[in-house]
């Protein structure tokens, strides 16, 4: 007697990831036409079993796929491939994907068993532990607002319990996986920093931390304004030293305008560079950067320093702002050199 097959069998990493980009906005389909494109119209295109690598699978093809698309924003489900030029001319944008798919998977144990297998995996094989370290690079910066987006719509919550997910199924899965499984590489997810933040993959501590500021009793963090302890190793918003040429956020985008006193001596000495609005002063603007700003050029795939060219007529504003403030947090988060509020 004929069975009737009612049921079919999916993979549960699989089912997983499809559920996710479903919520996220993606239908996922399997063809033996491409490797991974995206339509530009809510269809990821992946390849057929038999098209893949030994080390390729659906959960790992989907999550680097939204990596992508936290990379070029929300707009970039509405273009083919994400926007990307596949002739190779965006490499820097690969590179960004990868330092953000590396944060998001090492929060959950999981960069063995999600890594990339793409032409570009030597990068991500020579990535260093914390790849967002070197905020001069133009990639580093771009998966600085990739790991932010991750924690909005449309990726939110949906890429999170994703990941969640499959670090329970590795948990489950790994003590009974042939050592050349990819699930033999999972790790535990990692424990959270003592200050509530996810833990950090720096060679550093509290107590070397630009963030961390001190009372007449105590030491706190700028990020959660918490205290904290100066021996407890670094967080993953750990930075070692802020360098201004190498960031320019108050002069560029983080704040539209920098009102100048009357008596300041660069009304005298810059008269040019000030714009009279009747009641207040204030300094003239060049696109998004204060007029006095020059640099961030690209050169390669790095921005030149920044320097003010009024540096010693700065007006009282500019020169009371302070290294590692409020302020100054609150600047490079505007701009992406630094992950935002958490």
């Amino acid at each position: 007697m004929a069975r009737t097959v009612s049921h079919r069998y999916v993979d549960p990493l699989t089912q997983v990831w499809l559920h996710a980009a479903a919520r996220i906005g993606l239908r996922v389909v399997r063809t033996a036409d491409a490797y991974a494109t995206t339509d530009g119209r809510g269809t990821l295109a992946l390849s057929r079993d038999d098209g893949f690598d030994a080390d390729d699978c659906p959960a790992q093809m989907i999550f680097h796929e939204l990596c992508h698309s936290l990379v070029q924003g929300a707009a970039s489900f509405e273009r083919t491939d994400w926007g990307l030029d596949t002739a190779g001319s965006d490499a820097w944008r690969e590179h960004a994907c990868l330092r953000a798919q590396h944060v998001l998977a090492g929060r959950h144990g999981l960069r063995g068993v999600l890594a990339p297998t793409t032409d570009f995996r030597a990068f991500w094989d020579a990535l260093p532990a914390d790849v967002l370290a070197d905020r001069s690079e133009r990639s580093v910066v771009a998966a600085i607002v990739a790991v932010q987006r991750a924690d909005e719509p449309p990726w939110a919550p949906a890429l999170e319990q994703a990941l969640v997910a499959t670090a329970q199924i590795a948990a489950i899965a790994a003590p009974r996986a042939e050592p050349t499984s990819l699930l033999a590489t999972s790790t535990p997810p990692r424990e959270p920093h003592p200050s509530g933040l996810p833990a950090g993959d720096a060679d550093g501590t509290c107590g070397t931390c630009a963030w961390r500021y001190a009372t007449p009793t105590q030491s706190r963090c700028r990020h959660t304004f918490a205290r904290v302890d100066p021996a407890w190793p670094a967080c993953e918003r750990f930075e070692a030293a802020l360098d201004c040429q190498t960031c320019g956020a108050c002069c560029r985008s983080a704040y539209q305008s920098v009102e100048v006193s009357r008596r300041d001596r660069v009304v005298k000495r810059q008269p040019a560079l000030v714009i009279d609005r009747g009641t207040y002063l204030e300094l003239a603007r060049r696109g998004d950067r204060c007029a006095a700003l020059d640099g961030g050029e690209l050169d390669g795939e790095r921005a030149t320093r920044y320097r003010c060219a009024i540096y010693d007529d700065r007006p009282k504003t500019c020169r009371d702002f302070t290294v590692g403030s409020e302020h100054c947090l609150t600047a490079r988060q505007r701009v992406g050199l630094t992950l935002g509020p958490p």
